[in-house]
């Protein structure tokens, strides 16, 4: 049922879900009320016609941009919370104006969901916070079944705490193999960093995993710490790190890297790492580190707006050389001699696209 950019309001969704209310067979729906002036009240209503739906198995339900707020967040948590045979959830809350009381509200009302297998949530462009970051985090801990999990947070206000609360409640989540992690553009620094590390570390049965922390405040600290908690992933085969527009430098980029070597498993790699103030030690590290991963196949390395010389590019195409398994290399680095590098890479003759 798609109704988006009409004028529905509060009243308009209260009376619809009044009507979903009945039907209480309803296992499959998918519902888009997205700019459609719902606010709290209809948020809430909606929450409650869905409360009656207890056999819905998949639901679908868009509510981007419609000023629902914490109340009608935790209103519709509220009414999910009784959703208990739920196996599939996609919610679309970004935009609304949801604080932490709201995405608290939210947690727990999933932790009722404990037959929850796939669960994505667009939570980005909200003003959520470390309580509601960590508030989500305890109610996700209950959903012990989850397999699939994708979560954008990007654009709040969550710092340290916060990121670590949202991801140690997840080893309990021990049947978790894919997970995606949008926190760009929030407050997370060093100790924010190394404690997504540490709640990853639990999440041992990870098989892929997308992590973004572009655009926050992470230095050395906390990029090594985030090295050595996926360093526990051992069974990562597909890893995405997004770490553009952070500070952690030559050291940061190598002890991240120190981490990834243990990640015996990775066949592929995507790295984004540019303007980070890296420069020819944080290279070779990057390069030494790498040089761990045997079974790689598929790296992607964005290096851009960085300060990386040729000694620098030198030491990473050493390292890369010793990646025996890489057929595909696509490297985005300005200012570099590409033919050296390339012949470099080339010299097991195993590598056969090369893109710069």
């Amino acid at each position: 049922m798609y109704l988006i950019y009409n004028q529905i309001g509060d009243k308009g969704a209260s009376g619809l879900c009044s009507g979903l209310a009945n039907c209480i067979n309803l296992s499959n729906l998918t519902l888009n009320l997205s700019y459609n002036q719902i606010g709290d009240k209809g948020a809430s209503g909606l929450g409650s016609g869905l409360a009656n739906c207890i056999n819905l198995s998949n639901l679908t339900l868009n509510l981007s941009g419609n000023q629902i707020g914490d109340e009608g967040e935790s209103g519709l948590g509220s009414g999910l919370a009784n959703c208990i045979n739920l196996s599939n959830l996609t919610l679309n809350l970004h935009g609304n104006q949801i604080g932490d009381k709201g995405a608290s509200g939210l947690g727990s009302g999933l932790a009722n969901c404990i037959n929850l297998s796939n669960l994505t949530l667009y939570l980005h462009y909200n003003q959520i916070g470390d309580k509601g970051a960590s508030g989500l985090g305890s109610g996700l801990a209950n959903c012990i079944n989850l397999s699939n999990l994708t979560l954008y947070l990007h654009n709040n206000q969550i710092g340290a705490i916060g990121a670590s609360g949202l991801v140690s409640g997840l080893a309990n989540c021990i049947n978790l193999s894919n997970f995606a992690l949008n926190l760009s553009n929030n407050k997370i620094d060093d100790k924010g960093a190394s404690g997504l590390g540490s709640g990853l570390a639990n999440c041992i049965n990870l098989s892929n995993f997308t992590l973004k922390l572009s655009d926050n405040q992470i230095d050395v600290i906390g990029a090594s710490g985030l090295g050595s908690g996926l360093a526990n992933c051992i069974n990562l085969s597909n890893l995405t790190l997004d770490l553009n527009d952070n500070y952690f430098g030559d050291r940061g980029a190598s002890g991240l890297c120190s981490g990834l070597a243990k990640c015996i498993n990775l066949s592929n790699l995507t790295l984004n790492l540019r303007n980070n103030y890296i420069g020819d030690k944080g290279a070779s590290g990057l390069g030494f580190g790498l040089a761990n991963c045997i079974n790689l196949s598929n790296l992607t390395l964005d290096l851009n707006y960085n300060q990386i010389g040729d000694k620098g590019a030198s030491g990473l195409a050493s390292g890369l050389a010793n990646c025996i398994n890489l057929s595909n290399l696509t490297l985005k680095f300005r200012k570099m001699n590409e033919q050296k590098f390339k012949s470099k890479c080339l010299k097991s003759k195993r590598l056969v696209v090369f893109k710069w």
